[in-house]
């Protein structure tokens, strides 16, 4: 690398899954802002699956976009390559930095690797992941610590636990915040709530939104207790809609078979992307009771739909949401307490759907992108 001149990075998009979750959000919106800084802060190379190439070909139309081979799209045969043919394709681009986004990397890369770790909760809440993936993850992060020349995570409380927990040096972990792409998530149009109404059969009800994978961390189930408590006594009561992926949870079917009969509860799964802000925006509340995140990304995106939140104060969540979201526990006795006190006061709503809406302004993946353009010139040097 010549002093002064922008590194050549290597970004490897593999992991990004079909149905565009929170990894797919974060490296789309990043690799979208590097587009707008391709030729003055980095030069930039991807490697993608077969069905993401000519997606960012045309989001990048600055970068070399390559083919992983067909194999890598199952995660065993993507974990091989990584170790194998990611750092001969490394090489072959000429990359001076390797950027992993998602917690794994080649133990011998070739050139300088930075790693996206998203979050501790694997040692902070251990009992919430089954021991395969807690074991996984784990490691993961102890080798992208040990391994990587700078470490990304997107919260300062994230980079609190890894110091806290692991030791890690501090002087190599940069905090990047998510950003939220807003002509994607914003407040919805009366017609895009009517169609993501007519869609789930919703009629006129009103209803409480959840969005993310059904893991033990996103505590789906007491957020089902809590919501059923909070409005079984209503004349006209809000249905709950728990969107997103099916995750892993057993405890939510049993939660669901505790609700009484006169209330509705849906599960349509995932949601197409376009409509999000409908569903989103359409809501009473977006509730996202979880014990903890690395980042809390549907928060935001709920918040950029000028919807009013409710969520817990657990490690990043305070960062993401600070005095323009409700605040309550895990528990579902709280969660019906707090919830039911939002579903009261629409002057309430009303403000921190606006206060919300002006904080989410805030994030931004062009900053996101700007921290990340930083770390890898300090990897390449």
């Amino acid at each position: 690398m010549t002093p002064g001149s922008p590194p050549r990075v290597l970004v490897d998009a593999t992991s990004v899954p079909a149905d565009r979750g929170g990894v797919g959000r974060y490296v789309d919106g990043l690799l979208g802002a590097l587009a707008k800084v391709i030729g003055s802060g980095v030069e930039l190379a991807v490697v993608a699956l077969r069905t993401d190439v000519e997606r960012y070909g045309r989001m990048l139309p600055a970068a070399e976009v390559i083919a992983a081979p067909a194999a890598v799209a199952h995660r065993p045969a993507r974990l091989a390559w990584e170790q194998t043919g990611l750092p001969l394709l490394a090489q072959q681009v000429g990359a001076e930095v390797l950027h992993s986004p998602f917690y794994t990397c080649p133990l011998r890369a070739g050139c300088p690797v930075t790693v996206t770790v998203h979050d501790a909760t694997f040692f902070t809440e251990p009992e919430h992941y089954d021991k395969s993936r807690r074991t996984f993850f784990r490691s993961a992060i102890k080798t992208a610590l040990r391994r990587a020349e700078r470490v990304i995570v997107p919260s300062k409380a994230t980079r609190d636990e890894l110091i806290r927990l692991l030791d890690a040096d501090p002087t190599r972990i940069d905090v990047a915040y998510h950003g939220v792409d807003h002509a994607a998530f914003h407040p919805p149009t009366d017609e895009e709530k009517a169609r993501v109404r007519a869609r789930l059969g919703l009629g006129s009800s009103g209803y409480v939104a959840f969005l993310g994978a059904k893991e033990p961390r996103k505590n789906v189930p007491n957020l089902i207790r809590g919501w059923a408590q909070a409005v079984r006594d209503r004349t006209d009561p809000p249905a709950l809609v728990i969107a997103g992926g099916q995750g892993h949870d057993d405890d939510i079917d049993r939660a669901v078979a505790e609700v009484p009969a006169h209330l509705r509860l849906l599960r349509p799964g995932y949601l197409r992307y376009a409509d999000l802000p409908g569903f989103l925006g359409g809501a009473l509340v977006a509730a996202y009771p979880s014990y903890g995140e690395g980042f809390g990304l549907p928060i935001l995106e709920a918040m950029a739909c000028a919807t009013p939140v409710l969520t817990t104060p657990r490690l990043s969540l305070p960062e993401v949401g600070g005095d323009a979201v409700a605040y309550t526990s895990e528990d579902p006795a709280q969660i019906a307490a707090d919830l039911g006190a939002l579903l009261d006061d629409e002057a309430r709503r009303l403000s921190l759907a606006k206060a919300g809406f002006d904080r989410a302004k805030e994030f931004t993946w062009e900053s996101s992108a700007e921290v990340h353009v930083a770390a890898w010139s300090r990897a390449a040097s």
